[in-house]
């Protein structure tokens, strides 16, 4: 036997000595003391391979298979000699060494004998203050934490993944191949980065340095925002790693969320409160010379705007939902599309709204992580073809077009846990073969086309989508407005099939790295619709069971029926989504025929149930047999799914709404939230939301109503002189501040809150005396909200605001007495630049961010669409939180609100739901109210300009024209605001009102929502990565 011995000192790990006992779990961020008592030798055997598990051995390898470790009494006088036998591995002597450095244990030397393909390695050990260890039960966890650790931490590999296609190959670090327990893979890993400023410090300027590229002696504010944020993204990562590999572990049942938007908010400060080192930060950045609400408040407004990924309520819904994923320690991912462009940057020019592109990656985003070697082909067009396999006949999709889908990963932290689940994104890329081959045939100028042509699947949020033929890219300049016009819906359908399709294959290559067979599908994943966009999910999956899994189609609907739910986030017929057939067929034509299968055998068993009733078979029927043949995408997702939800009562019984997140106190309004830990004694409530009917117990208590009050102001001289800064435009913080910020729509109801000012100001122009004025309560009254580029009625409806807001703040006579304020966008560079001569402020791109400022320092906050249409109203949920009263209609959630904070505590008009069929067949017959037809005739005379322009507004809201009912509502609405009025001047009611209106919020919070949807509708639970 050849056997070398090599002996060499070890420098000591100094740890500072701990007062906590000996822990049951293994701390990797805690040094722990070891107490003496007498020692005996032992010995523990550990059968230990790396990489995938081998066969089980023959009797004659088991000596030389095993790893053992022996504790030496005797041999040192000074210290523990621990005696380990291993197999010789890559990297082991660093995992043995580590376990000792995480336990807060010296190594004063040791030696190192090869024997074979084995060594035998001395440690000699001393605790943490330098003492031998005796203590038998120490010294047996120390010996299994070793065994575990040389198990569990000598072999790591490399995977290739392959997808359903040969392309699209997926390569990723595997990790350990053995089969430890998964929380030892935690415990055993190197201290975490460190929160405390100093680490804090050195991180940013390291980033500085070597991300930025910037000297650390000489870097300005833009620079310092960029180091944090990656500063900051590190510990992301950390957790996120974390995260993951203990759900691979694990292997729950994982949730994957289908949204084609996400409106998360900027990243930067929701990321620090997560991950609770806001302070830090700004201690860190203090000493270096900046200062933390300079980057988060102010500069970031200019280089981090919001994440244009989505418009509206269903946006905002779904980042909450991610939010509480992550806060609830669910195993889950979203998925969505990496849209290069938003919505569209509104601009006001005279009153009018014009559209610019929304560049919001132009100083990039620091939160993304791309994954360039994880991208999936999605296929266009082609043929449908059919080939024999094993006797059977399968379809084949021949397709004529293919593009890449690459990923860009988002972590998104959870509040007071360590789990970070994954957004991942998809940007659409040109197909590299076929790119190659045009460029070696020399056809340049098509291999640029075609590049385009790929990118646009993913470069704007919403097309315009008037029009669905789809003309090919033409390099004449002539031809592209016409090109644009016609290709809207067309590339509409592409983006919810490349988004669904990447989403799928992913999923699918998940499942598949851990599981062959198809039947253990519905018990490892779950498939969450997000409204109607990602229907075609359901198709997809059908098609790739069917035709490359080759499942019989019995099986693979089964499969289908069991993974899907779906939740719908409208009731407006307009806007049930439907897809032309003939488009359909051509874009996807293996997907059209899978639809055609699915309804027949849908019809058939109709028939079984109603028998032939064609009216309500057709109004059931997944295709459309109208003028214009479409598929009726709402329709197949309910067929499809096991359970429909909707997002309000009104909308659906099945689910109610909550829809708020932390980010909308925490970190919009922190005076408040601190506030509310005072008064209920702990900051629990943050995860906890039905802590806050706490509040009700203290809603008459007049302390709480002088701190209430002080926030309040705090908050709305924030917003006021935000406002100044940007505009020049003081406004009073005496003034009621009532506030309508919604996409501007008619069954919304704008028009009505504008009619209403109107009136307002013709009583205090016309109607009152000096001395009467003086009894008026002062309103600054914002509205904000886009309109869609094709609703000419929304753009009407912008111009006559600022029409009003022209003549009403220019009216001396008037003064501070009523003030219509708009945030007006002139130029990216100062989103708040306005006309100082005319005191207008228009709310442009309202989001996220605008929300931050806006929310907490409203008083009041209008929810006034036509009861019936409104499908949730989630923004309510917000102001509510934040101690904002409401004026309503029963409408969407607002009928939940009621049940919650009651009637009294709020106020509310306008016709029921059950009244609007009658009122809308009497519309024609009935007589307007006085007070309405004089502000429409105000309106259509010229009083505030434009008179021609305005007359189809007009028309629009009177006689058989008022199909969403501003005229039947417009009494009840005034004395709502008459009973608003008089509630503001009794500041001591108004205050109670707000106190019980945040007390009644937490019922609504995203966390009980997906709490009531993991347990009853996806079927997951809880897989918290451990946090030592």
């Amino acid at each position: 036997m050849i056997m070398a011995t090599v002996s060499f000192p070890l420098l000591g790990f100094h740890h500072r000595p701990s007062d906590f006992s000996f822990p049951q779990s293994l701390n990797p961020r805690r040094p722990v003391p070891v107490q003496l008592k007498p020692l005996q030798r032992h010995s523990f055997i550990c059968n230990s391979w790396f990489g995938a598990k081998p066969a089980e051995p023959s009797s004659a390898d088991i000596n030389s298979a095993t790893t053992t470790v022996t504790v030496e009494a005797a041999v040192s006088p000074d210290s523990t000699v621990f005696v380990i036998r291993a197999r010789n591995n890559m990297g082991l002597l660093q995992v043995i060494t580590g376990v000792f450095k995480l336990l807060g244990l010296h190594i004063d030397k040791a030696t190192v004998e090869f024997e074979g393909d084995f060594f035998i390695n001395k440690f000699y050990i001393t605790d943490s203050h330098g003492q031998k260890i005796e203590d038998q039960e120490n010294l047996d966890r120390i010996t299994k934490a070793l065994l575990e650790a040389i198990d569990s931490g000598g072999g790591w590999g490399t995977q290739t993944s392959v997808g359903p296609s040969t392309r699209g190959i997926v390569v990723r670090r595997a990790g350990l191949r053995s089969k430890p327990k998964a929380e030892r893979m935690f415990t055993l890993m190197d201290r975490f980065l460190s929160n405390d400023p100093v680490s804090l410090q050195k991180d940013i300027l390291d980033h500085v340095e070597f991300t930025v590229a910037r000297s650390r002696f000489s870097f300005d504010d833009f620079e310092a925002y960029q180091a944090l944020a990656h500063s900051v993204r590190d510990r992301l990562i950390e957790r996120w790693h974390d995260t993951q590999q203990y759900f691979k572990r694990k292997d729950p049942k994982r949730l994957y969320f289908l949204s084609l938007e996400f409106l998360m908010g900027r990243s930067l400060s929701n990321s620090v409160i997560n991950l609770g080192i806001r302070d830090q930060c700004a201690d860190a950045l203090s000493h270096l010379g900046f200062e933390y609400e300079v980057l988060a408040e102010q500069l970031i407004w200019r280089i981090e705007g919001d994440a244009a990924l989505g418009n509206g309520g269903l946006a905002r819904l779904s980042a909450c939902q991610m939010d509480s994923l992550a806060t609830l320690d669910y195993p889950a991912w979203g998925y969505g599309l990496r849209y290069q462009y938003g919505l569209f940057r509104q601009v006001i020019l005279d009153g009018f709204q014009h559209e610019q592109p929304d560049y919001w990656l132009n100083f990039g985003n620091p939160w993304e992580i791309e994954r360039v070697h994880v991208s999936y082909p999605v296929k266009f067009y082609g043929t449908v073809e059919e080939e024999t396999l094993n006797g059977k006949i399968f379809k084949v999709w021949v397709p004529g077009e293919t593009v890449e889908a690459v990923a860009y990963d988002n972590p998104i932290p959870g509040y007071g846990t360590r789990n970070t689940i994954n957004l991942r994104l998809w940007a659409a890329k040109p197909d590299g073969q076929y790119d190659m081959e045009s460029y070696n045939t020399g056809d340049y100028i098509n291999a640029v086309v075609n590049r385009q042509r790929a990118e646009t699947i993913s470069s704007v949020l919403y097309p315009d989508d008037r029009s669905y033929q789809y003309i090919d890219p033409c390099p004449t300049v002539e031809l592209q407005e016409h090109v644009i016009k016609n290709s809207g819906k067309e590339l509409r359908l592409k983006q919810h099939y490349f988004f669904v399709s990447a989403s799928l294959q992913d999923i699918i290559r998940r499942f598949k790295d851990d599981h062959k067979n198809f039947e253990d599908f519905p018990e490892k994943v779950a498939l969450q619709l997000n409204d109607t966009h990602p229907s075609l999910a359901v198709v997809e999956v059908m098609r790739v069971l069917v035709d490359e899994e080759h499942l019989g189609w019995d099986q693979a609907w089964n499969i289908v029926c069991k993974i899907f739910s779906f939740t719908t986030h409208t009731v407006l017929p307009e806007a049930l989504e439907k897809i032309p057939v003939d488009l359909l067929g051509s874009l996807l034509p293996r997907h059209l025929q899978i639809i055609y299968d699915i309804n027949f055998n849908f019809m058939e068993e109709l028939k079984k149930r109603i028998g032939l009733d064609f009216s309500r078979l057709s109004q059931m029927s997944i295709v459309d047999e109208g003028a214009v043949k479409s598929i009726r995408m709402a329709n197949l997702s309910i067929v499809c799914s096991h359970t429909v939800n909707g997002v309000s009562r009104m909308h659906l019984e099945l689910l109610k709404t909550r829809v708020f997140k932390r980010r909308w106190i925490v970190v919009s309004n922190p005076s408040l939230c601190g506030l509310i830990s005072k008064w209920l004694g702990t900051e629990a409530w943050i995860s906890d939301m039905d802590l806050l009917l706490g509040l009700r117990e203290f809603a008459a208590d007049v302390d709480l109503h002088q701190e209430w009050k002080m926030v309040k102001k705090v908050n709305k001289m924030r917003l006021a002189e935000y406002i100044e800064a940007m505009s020049g435009v003081k406004v009073s913080l005496d003034a009621m501040f009532d506030v309508q910020i919604k996409r501007i729509h008619e069954y919304k109801r704008q028009l009505l809150n504008i009619l209403s000012i109107i009136h307002r100001y013709d009583c205090i122009k016309h109607n009152m005396e000096k001395t009467q004025r003086r009894k008026v309560v002062p309103r600054v009254c914002i509205i904000g909200g886009k309109a869609a580029p094709g609703y000419e009625v929304a753009k009407n409806i912008i111009k006559l605001c600022h029409a009003v807001a022209e003549k009403i703040n220019n009216d001396a006579e008037v003064g501070d007495l009523l003030k219509l304020r708009y945030y007006e966008h002139k130029s990216y560079e100062n989103p708040w630049k306005m006309h100082i001569d005319a005191m207008k402020i228009f709310v442009p791109d309202y989001n996220v961010s605008v929300a931050e400022l806006v929310i907490p320092g409203a008083d009041l906050s209008q929810h006034i669409s036509t009861a019936g249409h409104e499908a949730s109203g989630t923004g309510s949920m917000k102001f509510l939180m934040n101690g904002c009263l409401l004026l309503a209609t029963a409408d969407g959630s607002t009928v939940e609100i009621i049940e919650e904070i009651r009637a009294e505590n709020m106020f509310l008009f306008g016709a029921k739901v059950h009244e609007v069929p009658a009122l809308r067949e009497e519309r024609t017959d009935r007589k307007a109210p006085l007070q309405f037809a004089r502000v429409v005739r105000m309106v259509r005379d010229g009083y505030f300009g434009f008179k021609d322009y305005f007359k189809s507004l007009c028309d629009s809201i009177e006689g058989d024209g008022d199909f969403y009912l501003l005229g039947s509502d417009f009494v009840s609405y005034l004395e709502a605001q008459g009973a608003a009025d008089k509630a503001f001047v009794d500041q001591e009611k108004w205050t109670q009102m707000s106190i019980l209106s945040t007390a009644g919020s937490g019922r609504f919070s995203s966390d009980r929502t997906i709490k009531d949807y993991a347990e009853t509708t996806w079927g997951i639970e809880p897989c918290k990565c451990p946090s030592e």
